[in-house]
């Protein structure tokens, strides 16, 4: 499916407890001088306006960064970033973030399959490495990737209901074979019919430190809460 278009959710609560954990593994990473390799299965537009019609029209963000206390987290640094570049009503997606944080010797690989997000991406990253092709495939393709250490974000829509156990399914099977030294992060919706279950059952035999949150979004009618699970997290690093 190809309807799914991320602008509506951006800057909502899921986002700010994925891009808060995605900024502090990214700072831990290019701590170290040794370069590293970041990936993503499904990239969206990489950047929104919190002021557009999709925007408002969940308001999501309003329950989101809007009322975030960032402190001194890494993430505070990039949003003012984008803020000072293109805005106050600005948001980074999670391929702006990466790129504002990776240095000269590090390496992105961006897939996105639909074709309006794509186009999006390419203009909002011009010169990046951005791939039009089914994700899981996409990096399948690249790993091992050069340089070996890295990065890798899978955060799906969740359209398809068997896409919780394909996604946990994916990074399983990847660094089991071709990339293990990759640590993963997976983002899930917590919603009432549970199926994130699926995902973490099929992730289980890599031990992934789970973190989740609970909010009232929508006055409880849109999702219950958001999660992360990951992989080979640095050391010191914690997801929320």
């Amino acid at each position: 499916m190809l309807s799914y278009q991320h602008a509506y959710h951006a800057g909502g609560p899921a986002d700010v407890h994925k891009h808060i954990a995605l900024a502090r593994i990214l700072r831990a990473l290019t701590a170290k001088p040794r370069g590293l390799t970041y990936m993503e299965t499904h990239s969206g537009r990489g950047l929104y306006n919190l002021n557009s019609v999709e925007s408002l029209k969940t308001g999501e963000a309003a329950e989101g960064i809007a009322i975030a206390d960032l402190g001194d987290e890494p993430f505070a640094e990039t949003l003012s970033l984008v803020r000072d570049l293109n805005g106050p009503n600005a948001y980074p997606g999670s391929p702006w973030l990466a790129a504002s944080m990776l240095r000269e010797q590090d390496s992105m690989h961006l897939m996105e399959l639909h074709p309006a997000e794509h186009a999006g991406l390419c203009e909002v990253l011009p010169g990046a490495d951005i791939h039009r092709r089914d994700g899981y495939e996409g990096v399948t393709a690249l790993s091992p990737p050069d340089p070996r250490a890295g990065l890798l974000l899978v955060d799906p829509s969740y359209e398809v209901k068997t896409e919780y156990a394909q996604a946990g399914a994916f990074v399983r099977n990847l660094m089991r074979t071709e990339w293990p030294e990759a640590c993963a992060l997976v983002w899930y919706p917590i919603l009432r019919a549970g199926r994130h279950a699926e995902l973490l059952a099929e992730m289980a035999p890599l031990s992934p430190v789970v973190h989740e949150v609970r909010f009232d979004l929508k006055g409880g009618t849109g999702m219950l809460g958001s999660g992360l699970a990951a992989v080979n997290l640095p050391r010191g690093v914690e997801l929320g």
